[in-house]
């Protein structure tokens, strides 16, 4: 994975271009540039600076709601069944807890392979479109690719953090490179409460995973 720096010599000229734009406090656009220097801006560009900037994340990414709006634990349960054989299998090749595979996509997309969140994210691991094509995912809305590149990442996210579930989690949701300006999990509220959800929904799979073993 191409690791990402954050470059503060470049914020200054960036928010001269885009000063035009209202600030909102309460969201840091992430963009990486031409050459490959990834910056921090609460500025949202106009729809003409996205030609020589990319996004990459906004900060604390918010979830696919549209998706799991009136979702009830039966539809859930319907709709997990049909990609649960698709998760262990992919979660035993990358070494991966398919329960917490399982736990990150119930939070991401609440099962839904047509999922778009209002950041942009896709499918049923809700990746941004830099990330799954680095992933190599060309269709995100293919189960069996989207489910591969977020495993493989989330994978590759568990290494760097030396299996650290939260760390891992706090980097799917807001990034690597939050995690590293914090030197943790960072304080987004969004993040925060992303963790809380996905370990909550783990360690439900998790007890029905013992309950079924004790048979």
């Amino acid at each position: 994975m191409r690791k990402h720096v954050v470059c503060l010599r470049y914020v200054a000229t960036v928010l001269m271009c885009l000063a035009s734009q209202n600030i909102t406090a309460d969201r840091t656009y992430v963009y990486e540039e031409i050459d490959g220097t990834v910056w921090y801006t609460n500025v949202e560009p106009k729809a003409q600076d996205t030609a020589r900037f990319e996004l990459l994340a906004i900060k604390g990414r918010p979830q696919a709601t549209r998706s799991c709006k009136g979702m009830t634990p039966s539809r859930l349960q319907l709709r997990a069944r049909d990609i649960d054989s698709t998760i262990h299998r992919i979660s035993s090749e990358f070494k991966v807890d398919a329960k917490l595979v399982k736990a990150v996509v119930r939070n991401e997309s609440c099962f839904d392979t047509m999922a778009i969140s209002r950041a942009g994210a896709q499918g049923l691991m809700q990746l941004m479109p830099p990330t799954a094509k680095e992933l190599g995912v060309t269709d995100p809305f293919n189960a069996e690719q989207n489910i591969r590149g977020g495993v493989q990442y989330l994978k590759a996210l568990m290494d760097r953090y030396n299996n650290n579930i939260g760390l891992a989690l706090a980097a799917y949701n807001a990034g690597p490179g939050a995690v590293a300006k914090y030197d943790g999990v960072p304080p987004y509220r969004e993040t925060e409460k992303y963790i809380e959800r996905v370990m909550k929904s783990y360690r439900e799979y998790l007890k029905e995973h013992l309950q079924a073993s004790n048979g």
